[in-house]
């Protein structure tokens, strides 16, 4: 049997008084690419960062790879921060060699053929890149690293459409077989081929989560008209 690369239990986040995510539940075995899908605001952005063990404050359990504790998880996670800690004058080799400290498992062949395929220059400094760009180098260090689990939170919204799909095509290449993949995008349609499954965020909680063959077996439509249906309340409660 196939282990879970990610557990969470009964989990709950409040921030400033306001719930952002409650009572929520999840398993995804290991090797998996999961579409994380949901309205802007749904707490898809915030579930991640608590993977990664970036935001703390939660109620409830977060496993990965069965370890509970934030330094443990954040060994395993591989989430594609932003880079705002960074100074705009650093190039993005500075960054590359401070990924190279921080994570063990960050390889620089990889990261190589990374920035290769992404064709970018890092020498290039971090404040002259444009936006689609800097996206890039964030996916291409985040894949980098030999991570168990990767978090990828809206990756392509700056990324023109034909190095989007290039990127998209490509990304099974990049991870191992075992490792398992979280992409989370309002490109649902492009995606849509490399999900093993979706998991949809709706009214602060996951509402449903499903293997693509599910989805278009029991309900005959494609993964985007899947989660339009739910969110348009086409689809009853009782059918997810």
């Amino acid at each position: 049997m196939t282990a879970n690369a990610l557990e969470i239990t009964n989990l709950t986040y409040r921030k400033n008084q306001k719930t952002i995510l409650e009572n929520v539940n999840l398993q995804i075995t290991a090797g998996k690419i999961v579409g994380l899908l949901g309205e802007n605001g749904a707490g898809k952005t915030t579930l991640m960062r608590l993977i990664a063990s970036v935001a703390k404050g939660e109620r409830g359990t977060i496993a990965v790879n069965q370890q509970t504790k934030g330094v443990q998880r954040r060994t395993l996670v591989s989430f594609s921060e932003g880079l705002q800690g960074f100074r705009s004058a650093a190039k993005l080799s500075e960054i590359r060699d401070f990924y190279a400290r921080v994570y063990p498992d960050f390889s620089a062949k990889k990261y190589l053929d990374l920035i290769t395929f992404m064709q970018i220059d890092d020498d290039q400094k971090l404040g002259t890149l444009s936006k689609g760009t800097r996206e890039k180098f964030v996916i291409a260090l985040c894949l980098a690293r030999e991570a168990a689990l990767y978090l990828l939170d809206e990756p392509f919204s700056g990324i023109d459409s034909m190095s989007r799909k290039r990127i998209i095509s490509s990304i099974i290449k990049w991870k191992n077989d075992d490792a398992t993949l979280v992409i989370s995008d309002h490109y649902v349609t492009e995606i849509a081929p490399l999900l093993d499954e979706v998991v949809v965020v709706k009214d602060q909680t996951i509402c449903t989560h499903k293997s693509s063959e599910q989805i278009r077996s029991e309900f005959g439509i494609g993964i985007e008209a899947f989660y339009e249906s739910i969110y348009e309340g086409s689809i009853p409660n009782d059918e997810l």
